[in-house]
Order: structure tokens, then C-alpha cells, then sequence
């Protein structure tokens, strides 16, 4: 039904690129035109967000509300995966209490020489807990298990253009013939197909939540001090610092660094933490990605 929000809304919230977003549920009036009007917004038990983009910096951009769970779905060639936007999604799941999940998509592109990384990644997250799939639209790979992991929830699959969303969600449900597009050879980056996010009904149970490509992801609603809480290895180490308000950054008798040092937390990750860190107390003018 097509709907428009009351005015007061908008005045309401001003900080938020739309007031009403996918996944919202509403009280809706009917006209006799046929069109509705959304006169209440309910309370939302979770939302996922990230700081707005391009001309609304320094706004919030809504990406869902009320989901079961959160995907983060990356290629493993064109375009190549992004550990730093892996992070900062898983990070901003956790901040609003969404379990979240990671897709490692294009299996069919793996070469021998990129073996090593994907599969110290797959065990990487998965031995931090989360989900972790390899699929593949080509060969099917995968598919059964994704389409399990989505049965029965509001479920949403988020990541970079290009990675294969798209693509994805019309080979685990046909009926959908979402728009796919392409990646350009020139900078590996994939051309915005999916201009909007939008909730579709699963034949074999739930709903999925499509999104547009995202550049980046910058994040909100998270102070620097707490960013430690959220990188789950660093959670039996955080008691142990000598500070309790330790940034596990330049901060002498800092228990997460001497994990580092002992190989119990990866570089890797600790790296990617320092330059979510570093963003964040910056504002996030220089959004990682």
C-alpha cells in the first residue's frame, strides 16, 4: 500500500534520515484512494544504523528495525573481502544486541594463492562465535545453508555493491528477480543495483531485508571506551587492565595488549580495532573501510 508518514514525524525526528524504516511496524490508515497514512510508529525492539553518507553527514541512515539477525556478506573476488567493514558490522550488531552472521560469497572465484587468507578469516570469526557460510550462486554451494540460517526470521544481508546480495537471495528464492548488476574491472568496486531497502516474504518461512551497497560504514551510538566490549576476544581480558577505563591503546599494564603480544588475540583484528578506535575519536570524519 502505498504510504505517507504524517508530518509530526518528521518534525519529531530530526537526526534520522527518515523517520519510519524498513522492518517498522506502524499503524496505518486507509483513504479512500487507496493510498495509507502511518499515524503510529511503534517501539522498535532493535534497529540497525550506520552515520550517514555523502551531503547527510552528520546524520543517522536507518538500515532496518526489528530483525532477528544481521548478515554481512562479502566476495571473495570482485570485489575482494573487506575485513575492516566486517568489523565495524559485526560491531554495530553487537551494540544493539543482533546476532549477526558473515557470508563469504563467490566461492567459485577462489584461487589457490587466496586459500590461505579466506580460510584463517572462516576460522578467524568462526571461532569468535559468529556464523560464517561460503557460498557460491554458480556451482549452489551453500545455498541450502543459507536459506536454513534465514528460515523463520527477519533476517538482513548488508555489504559493499558488487559482493552478490542480489544474486543470492534470487538463487534461494527465484521469485524475487531482484536487479543484479556488475563490477567494474577498473576498480574492482560493484555498480548500485538495489537503490532501496525493502522486506521480502520467504516461500519456506521469514522475511529478508535487501539493501543497498554500502562504500562504508560508519558508526553510531558507540562511545570510543566501549569499542573494547564489542571486539568479543578482548572480553576476558578487559577486567585485568590496569585502567578501568582503558582504551587498550597507549595505556601501560593494558591486559588486551599483552594478549596481543602472547598471540591470544590476532593482529589482524587488533589492527582493525586501533583503526575503528581512531575513527571514532575523530567523529568519524575519516570512516574506515
Amino acid at each position: 500500500i502505498p504510504s505517507k508518514v504524517r508530518g509530526r514525524f518528521r518534525l519529531e525526528v530530526t537526526e534520522t534520515t527518515s523517520p519510519v524504516v524498513v522492518g517498522d511496524r506502524v499503524t496505518l490508515r486507509l483513504n479512500d484512494d487507496g493510498t495509507g497514512l502511518i499515524t503510529e510508529i511503534h517501539p522498535r525492539k532493535n534497529e540497525l544504523k550506520r552515520r550517514a553518507a555523502g551531503r547527510r553527514i552528520g546524520m543517522v541512515h536507518m538500515i532496518a528495525a526489528n530483525i532477528d539477525a544481521a548478515w554481512v556478506i562479502q566476495s571473495i573476488r570482485q570485489p575482494k573481502i573487506n575485513p575492516g567493514f566486517i568489523d565495524r558490522f559485526l560491531v554495530m550488531a553487537g551494540v544493539h544486541d543482533i546476532p549477526a552472521g558473515i557470508v563469504f560469497n563467490k566461492l567459485d572465484l577462489m584461487k589457490p594463492a587466496d586459500r590461505d587468507a579466506v580460510f584463517f578469516l572462516c576460522d578467524l570469526y568462526a571461532g569468535l562465535g559468529y556464523p560464517v557460510l561460503m557460498t557460491s550462486v554458480k556451482t549452489g554451494e551453500g545455498l541450502d545453508a543459507l536459506a536454513k540460517a534465514l528460515k523463520g526470521r527477519v533476517s538482513v544481508v548488508s555489504g559493499p555493491s558488487g559482493v552478490g546480495k542480489s544474486s543470492l537471495l534470487n538463487a534461494i528464492e527465484p521469485g524475487l528477480n531482484l536487479r543484479i548488476g556488475d563490477v567494474s574491472q577498473k576498480t574492482q568496486k560493484g555498480r548500485h543495483t538495489t537503490t532501496y531497502a525493502a522486506l521480502y516474504p520467504l516461500s519456506f518461512g521469514g522475511f529478508v531485508v535487501d539493501t543497498p551497497g554500502l562504500r562504508e560504514f560508519g558508526l553510531v551510538d558507540l562511545d570510543p571506551s566501549d569499542l573494547g566490549h564489542y571486539f568479543v576476544e578482548f572480553r576476558p581480558y578487559l577486567p585485568a587492565c590496569h585502567f578501568p577505563n582503558c582504551t587498550h591503546d597507549h595505556e601501560p599494564g593494558c591486559a588486551v595488549k599483552e594478549a596481543v603480544e602472547r598471540d591470544e588475540i590476532t593482529p589482524e583484528r587488533y589492527e582493525s580495532y586501533l583503526n575503528i578506535l581512531h575513527s571514532l575519536r575523530l567523529g568519524e570524519k575519516d570512516v574506515g573501510r
